[in-house]
């Protein structure tokens, strides 16, 4: 089923989420709405409080943005071909390489991308839908999507990288994204 993403103003997007146990009820079906969600958005990532849940669990698929790459492009990242993985009670263990740039957007945040430094590569342990641990080290795009999936379980958004005078000029924007004064071609759900 397809879910109403929700949209920047929205309370759930600021909350730091909380962890879930295997007896999570409707975990199995949750998840495939949320790849579903996720696709039918066009999206790379979707985490749990975009779609109302306060829960620390997020998707991502980064074989997505390789496949619209061109094969120079793609040898530029180590981490291609991307990877497709289930994320539960995530935690990040250690950050490291240098800061770099990347433009982001989201799909809580449409209409609006900026660039936001972030470093190359990312460890964390977590669990996967079988709830089974894993510590794993991703590099690239992959670990930018997952640092980016990651801050929405923290409660923070791409937006809180911007320096304040950019985020003073896109105040109006964010402020019709909030009263639903955007258009795009997917489910959203707006602050009351």
């Amino acid at each position: 089923m397809i879910l109403p993403i929700v949209a920047y103003g929205s309370e759930v997007l600021r909350k730091v989420a909380k962890e879930i146990t295997p007896d999570h009820e409707g975990l199995s079906a949750l998840i495939a709405d949320m790849w579903e969600t996720m696709y039918a958005s066009s999206g790379v990532g979707l985490a749990a409080p975009q779609i109302n849940r306060d829960i620390r669990l997020f998707v991502v698929d980064s074989t997505q943005i390789f496949t619209q790459m061109n094969e120079e492009e793609t040898m530029a990242y180590t981490d291609a071909p991307g990877l497709k993985k289930v994320f539960i009670n995530a935690k990040i263990l250690e950050l490291s390489g240098n800061d770099w740039s990347y433009n982001e957007g989201c799909l809580s945040i449409p209409r609006i991308r900026e660039d936001v430094y972030r470093k190359e590569s990312v460890m964390l342990s977590y669990l996967d839908e079988h709830f089974q641990s894993h510590t794993e080290t991703y590099t690239g795009i992959t670990a930018r999507v997952i640092l980016h999936e990651y801050d929405h379980i923290e409660g923070k958004l791409f937006i809180d990288y911007m320096k304040p005078l950019k985020k003073k000029l896109l105040s109006g924007k964010l402020s019709d994204i909030s009263k639903g004064k955007v258009r795009v071609d997917y489910r959203m759900s707006f602050p009351k």
